[in-house]
C-alpha cells in the first residue's frame, strides 16, 4: 500500500487513518491512501481495487456473467461460433 503524505502527517496520525480505513475495507483492496492536514484533522483520501470483471457482448447485450440468461438466451449464446486469433 502507498502512502503519501501531503504535508506534516505524523506518524501517530497515519497509524489512526489506517485503522480506520481497515474497518470499513479489508486492506488487501487499498492500494494507495492520500493523508492531508486540515487545521487540527487529517484528511483521508483512499483508492481502492475492485475485482475485475469481465464483460462480453454477447447476443446484443453487455454482460459479465451468464447465470441471469433464461434457457433460450443461454441456447442462444452456447450454440453461436465463437472466433478464435490465428497464430
Amino acid at each position: 500500500m502507498e502512502i503519501v503524505k501531503n504535508g506534516d502527517v505524523t506518524e501517530a496520525e497515519v497509524d489512526a487513518a489506517l485503522q480506520t480505513l481497515n474497518a470499513k475495507h479489508p486492506s488487501d483492496t487499498i492500494y494507495k491512501v492520500e493523508l492531508t492536514p486540515n487545521g487540527e484533522y487529517v484528511d483521508i483520501k483512499y483508492y481502492t481495487r475492485k475485482p475485475f470483471e469481465r464483460i462480453r457482448r454477447i447476443t446484443g447485450y453487455l454482460v459479465g456473467t451468464l447465470d441471469r440468461f433464461n434457457n433460450a438466451k443461454a441456447a442462444e449464446e452456447r450454440d453461436r461460433v465463437k472466433h478464435g486469433l490465428a497464430r
